[in-house]
């Protein structure tokens, strides 16, 4: 008798046995189980179905992280860049704090913005970023896992910079998605899939291609649709009209999860019809500024629950004060989660500017204060 199938035929007898009243079907069923028959039960591989009824509560965790510029811009010179730092304490450096953060997760999301390549062909704008290809290992040393490509500078270096940074991230098992790429991965049995955009302007035809994509992404599979928005104006703390219209319209046509970047400043998180836009997550690991005036940031993480494969009200998140660099006299491209008062201070810019946002439930939630990191639980 395979294992597997004991929980069937426990199951099964438990029934027989209960029964206050022998219907004549009942009766039948018990002359019919000969011998022979539960040997044949007992050749059924009944693993699927006690899979369903064993694993009918799943989760998957998920965290997001702002700005990634592992690289830097010709004009700044050398000292005191990101390739400055690369040849003085090596590609593990920059990941070193968060990574066991976004290891013990499920997936990690950043914003890429830069690319990764050794062309000289430069597009004609202010800053052009570029990391060497062999800077690529330092996200999967951080345990970065997905990126959004989405945004002002994946085409700092052309056609050819785009499409080397795309090899290059498939050399380190890194995913990626933004534009007309989509990413569709099984994590713990659950389908994620992400989509990127430039969130520049609310138009027709951004939101028709918006509602298409998710559509398109759900009837592929995915349970979780999560939306990448590069977005905002930069070092405003404030979302504007089309954050917020954008961001709200991608929950109303399915997404579960709206993530927003470009202000290089934080923004506040808004509760939309029980879903979460996160409207800007600021720099994190950032190589294009050598020492920027404001260097906080968050990790923000979010724990899905699901049941009999299908997504519930219930949710978790994290809200992990960071500041981008562990040296606060300038940066050195070590995003860093924080401690005490400066973690306090962070976070409750945090919600003060998720305050900001009218008619938020989410500045109203209660948390609580778990080792310097904001825990909110909502849901059944």
């Amino acid at each position: 008798m395979t294992i597997r199938s004991i929980p069937f035929l426990l199951c099964f007898s438990f029934l027989l046995s209960q029964q206050p009243y022998q219907h004549p079907f009942i009766e039948e069923i018990k002359t019919a189980i000969t011998p022979d028959l539960l040997n044949y039960f007992t050749l059924i591989d009944f693993s699927p179905l006690v899979d369903k009824v064993t694993n009918y509560e799943n989760t998957v965790t998920i965290s997001a992280a702002g700005d990634v510029t592992i690289g830097s811009d010709d004009s700044f010179g050398y000292d005191g860049t990101f390739h400055h730092e690369v040849d003085q304490s090596g590609l593990e450096h920059f990941g070193k704090n968060v990574a066991p953060i976004f290891k013990n997760d499920d997936l990690t999301i950043t914003n890429l913005e830069t690319t990764l390549t050794s062309s000289q062909n430069k597009a004609k704008k202010t800053f052009r970023f570029a990391g060497k290809p062999s800077y690529t290992e330092i996200l999967d040393l951080s345990g970065i896992d997905a990126v959004n490509l989405a945004n002002n500078h994946t085409y700092d270096y052309l056609e050819k910079g785009y499409e080397d940074t795309v090899i290059n991230l498939d050399t380190y098992h890194i995913d990626s998605f933004g534009y007309d790429k989509f990413l569709l991965k099984e994590i713990n049995g659950i389908a994620i899939g992400a989509l990127g955009y430039n969130g520049w302007n609310d138009t027709s035809e951004v939101r028709h291609q918006i509602e298409t994509d998710i559509s398109s992404l759900k009837e592929q599979g995915a349970q979780i649709v999560i939306a990448n928005f590069h977005w905002g104006e930069e070092r405003h703390y404030h979302p504007n009209a089309t954050q917020q219209s954008l961001g709200r319209f991608a929950i109303d046509a399915g997404a579960d999860l709206v993530l927003g970047h470009h202000p290089h400043v934080v923004q506040g998180i808004e509760e939309y019809n029980s879903k979460h836009i996160v409207y800007s997550l600021g720099n994190f690991m950032f190589g294009g500024n050598r020492n920027p005036d404001d260097k906080d940031t968050f990790i923000f993480q979010q724990t899905f629950h699901f049941a009999f494969d299908e997504l519930t009200d219930k949710k978790d998140i994290m809200i992990i004060p960071t500041s981008i660099s562990s040296v606060t006299n300038r940066n050195n491209y070590q995003p860093t989660p924080l401690e005490g008062n400066e973690a306090e201070r962070v976070l409750n810019k945090i919600l003060t500017l998720s305050d900001e946002i009218p008619e938020n439930a989410f500045a109203y939630r209660d948390y609580s204060d778990e080792e310097s990191i904001a825990v909110f639980s909502s849901g059944e």
